[in-house]
Parts: structure tokens; sequence; C-alpha cells
């Protein structure tokens, strides 16, 4: 269990913010943390790593003390056992792929090298330069960096944010895929609800500083019977069978609606196509948006 009870005062765009948070993170969860810009997530990740210092307060990894103001205990960074992917991916221009991985890894072992690069698909790319990858290639070469040191708890910020919708499935399916086989505990900070929910089994909202409020994620999106516009637009999250009847999650803002599929938009509907929901009769109607 982490356990992360702190208080830091923040400059935000309107003026003093004090941060006060208690969360709570199970060992082998894949948590995600959202709000608005500027509400402190961001903030609390870089206080979990050691690379931002909490007022007052105390960080908790099971029975390791990680930070506590009271007794002026601060680990650095490097004596927490996390791996960390930050947004702008922070790769070492000058170094090759295998490099990248070389430089951080904290005892030589070459065959973890070379099984996170076959996992994460950079095997053939491990002479070039992260100038010449793609996007999506470059995050996967984040992810691997922060995989190498063998932490316990990896922690995600925006990692998906500047890579195409395709390439974003793509990895949402490795990166839970990596959780698993590793053992990991994911921390994630995204803005992309369809994000959290993919990947996550617990989320937590953070608002003003503070948490507006938490559950597990089937918990914290089910907002069934709730209609309140005649029309909307959402995103399809998930197509399933129930009943040998085609239905669609598609979240709404916080929502995430159940939909049946009419065999017309069977063939048509995929995972992460924006679609239109209306009402008839009180039940919603799904129809593709051409993008």
């Amino acid at each position: 269990m982490y356990k992360i009870q702190v208080i830091k005062e923040l400059h935000s765009s309107e003026g003093k913010m004090i941060l006060d948070v208690d969360i709570s993170v199970k060992q082998g969860s894949f948590t995600s943390i959202v709000g608005k810009s500027g509400a402190g997530k961001t903030t609390i990740l870089r206080m979990l790593a050691g690379l931002v210092k909490p007022d007052k307060g105390s960080i908790h990894s099971g029975g390791d003390v990680w930070f506590d103001s009271n007794t002026n205990k601060n680990k650095i960074p490097q004596e927490r056992s996390i791996g960390f992917v930050f947004q702008d991916f922070a790769l070492f221009p000058n170094m090759t792929v295998l490099e990248n991985l070389k430089c951080v890894q904290s005892e030589k072992d070459e065959k973890q090298i070379k099984e996170l690069l076959s996992l994460t698909g950079l095997t053939a790319l491990a002479s070039c330069r992260p100038d010449s990858l793609s996007g999506g290639q470059k995050q996967r070469l984040a992810l691997a960096r922060a995989l190498v040191r063998k932490p316990k708890l990896l922690i995600l910020d925006e990692p998906f944010s500047a890579i195409d919708q395709d390439t974003r499935i793509r990895l949402q399916q490795e990166i839970l895929k990596i959780h698993k086989s590793y053992n990991l505990t994911t921390i994630l900070v995204s803005h992309d609800l369809t994000e959290v929910l993919r990947l996550s089994d617990y989320v937590i909202e953070i608002g003003n500083g503070k948490i507006m409020r938490q559950g597990n994620t089937d918990l914290f999106f089910s907002n069934e019977g709730k209609t309140d516009q005649f029309r909307m637009t959402g995103q399809v999250v998930d197509l399933f069978y129930e009943n040998e009847k085609r239905f669609a999650n598609v979240i709404v803002g916080n929502m995430l609606i159940k939909v049946r599929v009419e065999d017309s938009m069977e063939a048509l509907l995929r995972i992460g196509d924006i679609v239109l929901l209306s009402l008839n009769d009180f039940n919603p109607i799904i129809k593709k948006i051409n993008t």
C-alpha cells in the first residue's frame, strides 16, 4: 500500500492554492488521477517520486518511509523504487535507443534490455536516436527506460497526450499488458476519460487541490438513467455482446452510457469512434460521426 498524506502550497492561474490530499493506492492496482488543469495532479506524482518536496505530511511505501516532515526524512528519487514516464518523454537526444536504456540501468543486465526492447517493439530500432523515432516509438522508449530499473511503482503523467488516436489505443493495450506481466502498481494522470476507463481499476478526482470523489472505476463512471440532454457526443470505449445482442459503452463527460447497437451500425462501429447519442422514447440511439 502506498500512502500519500501531503500538504503543498501551489500558485495556480487563479492565485494561491493549497494542495491537501490523503491518498491510498493498493499494491498491484492501476489507479488514475483525473481533474481539471491546475488541480494539482502532476504535483502529487512529482511529490511521490521525490522531485517536489511537500510542505507537510508523509509518504509511505508499505512500511518504508519516503517522506516525513516531522522527522525531516526525505528519500531522493533514486532511493524510491519508481519508474516515471514524463509527458515530454525526457529522452537523451544524443544517445541511441539502446544507450538510453543502458545509462539508467542500476546494474548491467543484457537479458532484461533485450526483453524490454522486444516487449516494446524497439529491437530493430536499438541503434537509432530519438529524433528519428515516431511519437509512438518515443513513448515506448520512455516506457522501457522507466522499467529498466525494475521499479515497483510506475508513474505515467499524461503519457499519450501528443499521440494520434490509433497509436494511443495500441500503447494503452501495451501498458496494461506490461502492468500485469511485471506485477506493477501503476498511477496514471490523464485528461482522457476513455483512457482512464480502459486502463484503471480505481479513479481519484482532484479539484482545487482536494479530493472531490474516488472509487472503483465501474462505480466512478456509472451514471445510468441520467439523460438530461437530448443529443450528446461521446466516444466508444467498448463493444460487446450480451444475450446475443450487440452493445457499446460510450463515455460522455464523466458518464458511461450503455447503448444497444442496431444491426445497421454493427459493422461500422469501432472502439475510439466519436458518436452522437440521441433519445427516442428515453432509449439512447447511437450514430457514428464522420471525422
